[in-house]
């Protein structure tokens, strides 16, 4: 293939009709990218994409200063800083200069998480820096008499949290228009339908209704919503609710009416209404090429700004103690490298409450992010490219990840979304051109087919330090394969939630008790000394710091909280807390500039009300967050 472009295909490695249907059910967004169709009818997202097709629609200098850096000036047009400009909301159209004030943070216990993970009693910062770390009197004596000083009355500072794997920019759309009623909300489908039943009784008629991350793989009840179970509820509101895969949908029959989807419809290619057995419409919609054509008549759809979307959903997660998070299918809203832009204007609006690390996502092909100008290291301290995305397989709990081995009760072994060898190629393609490297892989043999690129990489004399190759998920990992990540300097990035929401059906439908205790094998990476991160992949799952701490140090079930799934993997909290800082700083590429308190970084922390070292361990997750100050600005207080 050219410049390894992705051809969309889906390699099948013994994969049936079965296999294929809970893929649609229970597969994973984030491997395909499937949220972004849904909004090619959304005004700023058409707007986006014709300006990029016609080259004026990305600009990656974002008003930095790059001479400073030592790079070129990449703004390319006139036309691109205009269409930038106005993308950007009218609040603050470029970031406030933070006065050289200096502040103390006194009688604390802080968690430098520096390599000893030392503990200090005071922090000062400066403008946007950290000043000094020590004692009080140490850090009283560097900031100096003119300094305002905050005590703490000895609660805890931590570094800012750092989610190294979400979807940021297309989830943060997502979020602005679709309410969550999914696992974290409610355990049972009965619930699901009662809190839509609420908000029809406080909705006025013909308003449109939209909820997100319905989950029947985790949530008790019916597998699926119908007309049977949604027109009860209401006839004259339209109802759409999107399942947590993005790959399936529900409605009601007025949903359906003011779509003017009749029952006489015909299936898109690679989508379906699904019928009775009697051939009418049952209200369940399987892929977003046929479920478009219901909620695109959703007006939010045409008219959320993306850019508000993205400053929105990054001032609710500062409340979590999010200071950096990641975007790890860059181009997946817009189904181009128009996303860039949304992330740039959302960094000169002077309004984002978090730093962004960007990985653009490999179904665009290499030649439409190289055509548009987007390099690696491209930005500044607040957005920046980061890397780029290549993904091997599906999803474990949709049954496509890729498995050495065939599943539970199965013939099926999953899929490879890249056939190996064109893997191999972009991967090469991209080290070659400077490019770090995040690969996603959940099955073993998966992770197999991103070992030997790695292997082929190296061979090929590419310096792994500097590509820091990392595996996304890393879900089922065996001995072997630890020793060989050990060998080729690959680290691990854990979605912890599969041990905690999905961990039982990992154990009773996926895998058997076996297998399932090789999932996200924290304890053994770290004893063989290979580095690793907790993320919440959001839209999976939550990103919320704390839980993913606790999640990491008990294992517990979200089923079965009695329930341990493979004990032996548990980590220590100091262990689980440089997973959420210092160590997602190494693999983002911004170990030299955030994830620890030292002098000279720029001033990210989170104040909680107590040291998750001292309470009990499943209770980790209910600390008060006090503050979250970012850049040296506090952006969050309870």
């Amino acid at each position: 293939m050219p410049n390894g472009e992705h051809t969309g295909m889906l390699w099948n490695y013994g994969c049936g009709s079965n296999a294929m249907a809970k893929h649609e059910l229970y597969g994973c967004p984030c491997c395909s990218g499937t949220f972004g169709g849904l909004f090619a009818v959304n005004n700023t997202v058409r707007d986006l994409k014709e300006q990029a097709a016609s080259g004026n629609g990305w600009s990656c200098n974002w008003g930095i200063d790059w001479a400073s850096l030592g790079r070129r000036d990449f703004l390319k047009t006139g036309a691109a800083a205009a269409s930038l400009a106005a993308l950007m909301p009218k609040e603050g159209q470029a970031q406030t200069a933070l006065a050289e004030t200096t502040t103390i943070f006194t009688n604390a216990n802080v968690l430098t998480v520096d390599d000893e993970f030392s503990e200090a009693q005071a922090v000062a910062i400066r403008g946007n820096r950290i000043l000094a770390v020590g004692t009080d009197g140490e850090v009283r004596a560097v900031a100096g008499e003119d300094a305002t000083v905050i005590d703490l009355e000895g609660k805890t500072v931590l570094p800012g949290f750092i989610d190294a794997h979400t979807h940021v920019v297309s989830g943060s759309v997502v979020d602005a228009i679709m309410e969550y009623v999914g696992m974290a909300r409610y355990t049972t489908v009965e619930e699901v339908l009662e809190h839509i039943a609420m908000r029809v009784a406080e909705t006025p008629n013909g308003e449109w209704l939209v909820f997100r991350n319905f989950d029947p793989a985790v949530q008790e009840g019916a597998d699926a919503l119908t007309f049977g179970d949604l027109d009860p509820i209401s006839t004259e509101h339209p109802i759409f609710v999107l399942n947590a895969s993005g790959h399936l949908a529900y409605a009601n029959s007025k949903a359906f009416e003011v779509s003017g989807v009749t029952n006489d419809v015909q299936d898109p290619p690679g989508g379906e209404f699904v019928r009775d057995a009697d051939g009418n419409l049952t209200g369940t919609i399987k892929n977003n090429v046929a479920f478009l054509s219901i909620v695109e008549n959703y007006p939010a759809m045409m008219e959320v700004n993306p850019v508000d979307g993205l400053i929105r959903l990054l001032d609710k997660w500062a409340e979590y103690g999010l200071t950096t998070v990641s975007e790890l299918s860059l181009g997946a809203l817009a189904q181009s490298p128009a996303d860039a832009q949304v992330m740039a204007a959302a960094a000169q609006s002077g309004r984002m409450k978090a730093r962004i690390r960007a990985y653009p996502f490999y179904t665009l092909g290499t030649e439409a992010w190289d055509e548009a100008g987007v390099m690696q290291g491209d930005g500044n301290a607040l957005a920046r490219v980061a890397g780029y995305k290549l993904v091997a397989d599906g999803s474990n709990q949709g049954f496509t990840g890729l498995q050495r081995e065939p599943y539970l009760n199965s013939a099926d072994r999953g899929l490879a979304y890249m056939e190996p060898e064109e893997l191999t190629a972009v991967a090469l393609d991209r080290a070659q051109k400077g490019w770090h490297l995040a690969i996603h892989g959940n099955g073993d043999a998966a992770i197999d087919n991103i070992l030997d690129t790695c292997q082929a990489l190296r061979d090929a004399g590419i310096d792994m330090s500097r590509v820091r190759p990392r595996i996304e998920h890393c879900s089922i990992l065996h001995d072997e394969q630890i020793a060989r990540m050990k060998d080729l300097g690959v680290s691990a990035s854990f979605l912890i939630g599969h041990v905690h929401y999905w961990g039982i059906a990992m154990r009773d439908e996926v895998f058997g008790e076996e297998k399932a205790q090789l999932l996200d094998r924290c304890r053994s990476v770290e004893k063989a000394g290979v580095g690793f991160t907790l993320h919440s992949d959001f839209m999976v799952t939550d990103p919320d710091p704390l839980h993913m701490i606790e999640m990491a140090v008990t294992r517990a079930t979200w089923k079965e909280p009695d329930y341990v799934l493979a004990p032996q993997e548990t980590i220590s909290v100091e262990s689980a807390i440089r997973a959420m800082t210092c160590e997602a700083a190494w693999q983002l590429f911004s170990d030299h500039e955030v994830g620890s308190l030292e002098p000279g970084k720029l001033a990210d922390i989170v104040i909680l009300e107590q040291d998750p070292r001292d309470v009990r361990q499943d209770e980790i997750k209910n600390i008060k967050i006090l503050e979250t100050w970012m850049d040296g600005r506090k952006v969050f207080s309870a």
